[in-house]
């Protein structure tokens, strides 16, 4: 447990070192991805990995294996010389992650169980990624499960509403209580009532 005084010995960092620090693990990470056998790129929903296999090679001359938590990419004539083995950072969906071979490259997508997160790698033993610093892409909310769909489509109303200078949805909502209760109470006054 730090102290307030712990606290006080860290130093500050400015702003051009914390740039500066940024952009060498940036940087770091680069390369470590670079020297990786394979591209890979994800979504909330799915990782794919692209594997350069050159022209020519055929489904049949691959050794392809994708479990719930492990992936082996392999030649079938090097089999114990697999390009990418390894526990799978998260578990995947088997019924829906799949492999084609296109343009003398493999393609493997690999469908996430928990479509909610980011993966700091493909297989576990390999570099990490900061997921921190990921941008994601613009999501359709047709993509999105009902709750979070819902709960976006309030927000955006909302701004809406709050760009216009309109109450929002729970103003509405009290508006609207407000509005029951005054029609199952008209012997009440509520000439100078103030609703919070």
């Amino acid at each position: 447990m730090m102290s307030n005084k712990d606290v006080a010995d860290v130093p500050e960092v400015s702003a051009e070192e914390q740039e500066r620090l940024d952009k060498a693990a940036s940087e770091k990470q680069a390369a470590e991805q670079a020297a990786l056998p394979y591209k890979w790129k994800q979504t909330l929903q799915e990782v794919e990995v692209r594997v350069a296999l050159g022209k020519g090679v055929k489904g049949k001359d691959l050794d392809i294996v994708i479990k719930k938590d492990h992936l082996r990419i392999a030649f079938k004539n090097k089999k114990d010389e697999p390009i990418v083995e390894g526990t799978l950072c998260k578990p995947v969906k088997l019924e829906d992650s799949t492999w084609t071979i296109e343009n003398g490259e493999l393609l493997v997508n690999l469908e996430k169980v928990n479509g909610m997160e980011w993966w700091k790698n493909v297989v576990t033993h390999h570099p990490e990624i900061d997921t921190t610093k990921i941008q994601p892409e613009n999501s359709k909310l047709g993509d999105l499960d009902g709750e979070t769909r819902s709960m976006v489509e309030k927000m955006m109303f909302d701004q809406r509403q709050k760009a216009a200078g309109l109450p929002s949805s729970d103003e509405l909502k009290k508006q609207e209580i407000l509005k029951k209760f005054q029609a199952q109470h008209p012997e009440m006054d509520f000439s100078n009532a103030k609703i919070n």
